[in-house]
């Protein structure tokens, strides 16, 4: 449902839903669809609530069409600039007068991150699937998929895991019925109009096309995660022999 609240003599229709969460949490839906404006609407608001963040203020998640807010319940409703019968009253009227302050928000253009990726068999156990799938052969498949600058729309559902958007349409395809127990770290994969990069070793369904040798997640990096929501991914074809040769080196 669309949240109402606004202080008297403010105009104080929001452009997103606002929906109660938990106690301490609330979710605000920019959309239904999963394209770049939303993505964008979702993004630069996720910043502004950054930049300008209310007392009791925890943090957000950012995620397709959505944008989570988790804060401390007891400060947000004792904070004198918040007004509310209850915090979700409190928060739901402070996110509305947020978007009304129109603060714009320099976007800065930032270069894409290339990450190389073999296609090999070995590396991509359905990529002969994929391709059969759409009539198409391997070569072709693998010139559509690495042609193109996908945009990183979340990082979900274990540490690390890019879920990128820009797959060509002529490559979508359903995950697979049975996922696998152990898809190796680094596997590229597609599932539906998505490709997704497997940062650890884990079970997945996804229809695995190549590998990267690159860690997608490491703990002992300052930031652990090699990418973020909103950055832009070219994938540059290597051979197998290059592959092994980055994997050396990054494991080393």
């Amino acid at each position: 449902m669309r949240v109402p609240f606004g202080r008297p003599g403010h105009s104080s229709t929001p452009s997103f839903n606002i929906h109660f969460l938990s106690e301490s949490a609330v979710t605000i839906e920019f959309g239904q669809e999963i394209d770049e404006m939303t993505f964008n609407r979702v993004h630069q608001f996720d910043e502004l609530v950054n930049r300008l963040p209310f007392e009791g203020f925890i943090a957000t998640v950012p995620a397709y069409t959505s944008l989570a807010i988790f804060y401390d319940t007891i400060q947000v409703v004792q904070a004198k600039q918040l007004y509310g019968l209850n915090s979700f009253e409190r928060i739901s009227n402070y996110l509305i007068e947020l978007q009304q302050q129109a603060i714009p928000i320099n976007e800065i253009k930032k270069e894409p991150i290339h990450l190389p990726i073999c296609y090999e068999e070995e590396l991509g156990p359905d990529l002969a699937y994929v391709a059969s799938y759409h009539n198409i052969s391997t070569q072709e498949l693998i010139k559509l998929h690495s042609s193109t600058t996908y945009k990183v729309y979340m990082i979900g559902f274990v540490p690390g895991f890019a879920y990128l958007g820009g797959t060509p349409s002529l490559l979508e395809t359903p995950r697979k019925k049975i996922p696998r127990k152990q898809v190796p770290a680094g596997s590229v994969g597609i599932a539906g109009k998505q490709t997704g990069i497997y940062p650890l070793e884990i079970s997945g369904g996804w229809q695995i096309i190549g590998c990267t040798p690159l860690r997608l997640f490491d703990i002992n990096r300052s930031s652990p995660s090699l990418l973020r929501a909103g950055d832009e991914v070219i994938f540059d074809t290597i051979d197998l022999r290059e592959f092994k040769r980055l994997r050396r080196s990054n494991e080393s």
